[in-house]
C-alpha cells in the first residue's frame, strides 16, 4: 500500500523543483533540452498518478497554484511555442493530483464578515478636581449648615485633589439595527465603612443598555436597560461635554445620578438630525442624541437602587431646534432649541432609622428649557416646578412639598486661538425643594453664581477654572440654616 502523504510530498517536491530549475536555466538551454526535461517530468507524474489511483480519487488543486506555476514556466522559454504547450499539459496533470482542501469548520464566520474591533469602541474620560475655599463656612457647630454641595464631595473641611469621574465606555454595533452601550464609573465612593471613613474610587455601573433601531434611517429606537432619564436638557448632556462644573440643583433634583432602569422610546426626525449634525461639526456642546421626542417608563427609585413600591415612573420629553436664518444676517447660522419634559412618579426615600420609607410620596414635576447655541454668543436656561418628598422640620417627618428652581447661563465661544479653544461662561442658579437622593429627603435652599472659562489647549486635554459664590443649605436634615462661601474651582479633564 502506497503512503499517500509521502506520495504527495514527493510529487510537490518534484513539481516545484523542476519548475524552478526550468525557470533558472531557460536562457542557457536549447528547446530540445527543455523538451527532454519536460518528458521526464511527465513520466514521473504519470507513475505517481497510477500509484495513487488505487487508493484515492483525484481532487482539484487550489486555484492559486495554476497561475503561479504557469507564470514560472512561461518565463523559462517564452520563445518556444511547442515547449509552452507541453508545459501547459504538465500543469494540467499536476493540478489533477494535488491534495484536496480541508472542509470549512461548521459555524466559522465568513472571511468577508466585519471584524469585531471595527464594530466596538472603547473610550472614556477622567476629571481631576481641586477646590480652594477663599472664604466662608468650611466648618460649623453641630446642627448648623456647612458649605457643601451634593454634586462635589471634595467641597469639605479638608479639600484636596479628587477624581470627580473616571469613566470607561464600551459601545458599538451588535448588528446593523442593534447597538450596545456599557459605562462604568471608577471614581465613586462607598460610605459606612469602619469608623465611618469613606472608601474612594470604587467601580459603579452607570449605563447598561441596548438600542434596537426600528427603521433603516435609525430615526426611531427602543432602549432597554439602565440609561439616562429624559428629564432636563443638561441632565442628558454628558459631564464630559458640559461647560459648567456641575449640573444645577433644581433640574438634577428630578433624577440625581441622571439614570434609572427601564425602557425608553426615542424618535428623531431626519431634518432635526441634520441640524444637530451641523451644530456638532461646528463644535457646539450638544445634549447628546436622545431624540427630539422621548417617552419612558422606569422603576423610579433612582440609579442603582432596588425598586420598592411596584409603581413605575413615567417620563416624556420633547425638544426642537429652530434655525433663525430667516430673521436676517445677524442670525445667520443661529439655532434656538426649545422644549420641555414631564414626570409622574411615586417614590420611597431612604430614612435615617434604616431602610426606606414605609409609604409612597409624590414625585411629579415639569420642566422647560431654551438654548441659543453660542455662535459666538449663547444663552441657556431651564426651570422646573412640581412636588416631591421633603423633610419638614416642624413635624420631624418627610412630607409632600412643592419645589421650584432653575438656572440662567450665558456662554461665549471665542473659538480657536493660537493657544486653543476658549469658552467663557457665567451662570446663576436657584432652587427651593427636597433632595430625594439623600437620607430623609432634606430641603435644599440654593443661590449660586459661577463665573468660569473652559480652555481646551489640546484635543485630549481641557482645563476649567471658575469662581463660585455659594449660599447653600446642606443636604442633611439635622443641620439648619445656610452656609456661604467663595471658592476657586478647577478641573482638568482628559478624554481617550
Amino acid at each position: 500500500m502506497v503512503d499517500i502523504g509521502v506520495t504527495r510530498r514527493i510529487f510537490r517536491t518534484i513539481l516545484v523543483t523542476s519548475t524552478i530549475l526550468c525557470a533558472a536555466q531557460a536562457n542557457a538551454q536549447t528547446v530540445e533540452d527543455l523538451q527532454r526535461q519536460i518528458n521526464e517530468l511527465k513520466a514521473q507524474i504519470k507513475a505517481l498518478t497510477e500509484m495513487r489511483a488505487a487508493s484515492a480519487p483525484a481532487a482539484p488543486a487550489p486555484a492559486a497554484l495554476e497561475p503561479v506555476v504557469s507564470a514560472q514556466v512561461a518565463a523559462a522559454s517564452p520563445s518556444s511555442a511547442s515547449a509552452s504547450t507541453d508545459v501547459a499539459d504538465t500543469v494540467a496533470i499536476a493540478t489533477n493530483v494535488s491534495a484536496p482542501q480541508p472542509a470549512a469548520v461548521k459555524g466559522t464566520p465568513p472571511r468577508t464578515a466585519e471584524p469585531w474591533y471595527d464594530r466596538l469602541l472603547l473610550r472614556g474620560y477622567t476629571q481631576l478636581r481641586y477646590n480652594a475655599l477663599l472664604s466662608g463656612d468650611r466648618t460649623a457647630p453641630d446642627g448648623q449648615a456647612r458649605l457643601r454641595s451634593p454634586h462635589d464631595s471634595s467641597i469639605n473641611d479638608d479639600g484636596g485633589f479628587s477624581l470627580r469621574r473616571v469613566r470607561l465606555v464600551l459601545q458599538g454595533r451588535i448588528t446593523d439595527d442593534v447597538s450596545l452601550y456599557l459605562q462604568q464609573d471608577l471614581g465613586t465612593a462607598v460610605n459606612n465603612q469602619s469608623s465611618t471613613e469613606r472608601r474612594e474610587h470604587f467601580g459603579q455601573l452607570r449605563d447598561a443598555y441596548v438600542d434596537w433601531f426600528l427603521d433603516k434611517g435609525h430615526s426611531f429606537r427602543l432602549r432597554f436597560g439602565q440609561s439616562k432619564v429624559p428629564f432636563g436638557w443638561e441632565n442628558l448632556q454628558s459631564s464630559s461635554n458640559r461647560i459648567t462644573l456641575d449640573r444645577s440643583d433644581a433640574i438634577n433634583s428630578a433624577a440625581p445620578g441622571e439614570r434609572d432602569l427601564g425602557v425608553v422610546a426615542y424618535y428623531t426626525p431626519p431634518r432635526v438630525q441634520v441640524i444637530w449634525d451641523r451644530l456638532a461639526e461646528n463644535g457646539q456642546k450638544l445634549f447628546g442624541n436622545y431624540g427630539a421626542f422621548g417617552i419612558a417608563a422606569y422603576n423610579g427609585q433612582g440609579v442603582n437602587r432596588t425598586e420598592r413600591n411596584g409603581s413605575l415612573m413615567k417620563v416624556a420629553m420633547g425638544t426642537w431646534p429652530l434655525e433663525l436664518d430667516g430673521l436676517g444676517d445677524a442670525f445667520r447660522g443661529q439655532v434656538l432649541e426649545l422644549g420641555g419634559a414631564a414626570m409622574l412618579n411615586r417614590i420611597r426615600p431612604e430614612v435615617r432609622s434604616g431602610g426606606v420609607s414605609d409609604r409612597d410620596f409624590d414625585d411629579n414635576r415639569v420642566a422647560l428649557h431654551a438654548i441659543l447655541y453660542p455662535q459666538p454668543f449663547g444663552i441657556q436656561t431651564e426651570w422646573t416646578w412640581g412636588r416631591g418628598p421633603q423633610f419638614d422640620a416642624a413635624s420631624g417627618a418627610i412630607e409632600d412639598k412643592s419645589l421650584s428652581g432653575g438656572y440662567v447661563q450665558l456662554n461665549y465661544d471665542v473659538g480657536k486661538t493660537p493657544v486653543g479653544r476658549i469658552l467663557p461662561y457665567g451662570r446663576w442658579q436657584r432652587y427651593r425643594g427636597g433632595w430625594k437622593a439623600s437620607v430623609n429627603a432634606p430641603r435644599l435652599e440654593t443661590d449660586e453664581i459661577e463665573l468660569g472659562v473652559e480652555w481646551r489647549f489640546k484635543d485630549a486635554l481641557e482645563l476649567t477654572v471658575a469662581y463660585a459664590n455659594m449660599k447653600r443649605r446642606e443636604a442633611d436634615e439635622r443641620r439648619i440654616g445656610r452656609a456661604e462661601g467663595n471658592l476657586i474651582r478647577t478641573q482638568l479633564q482628559w478624554t481617550y
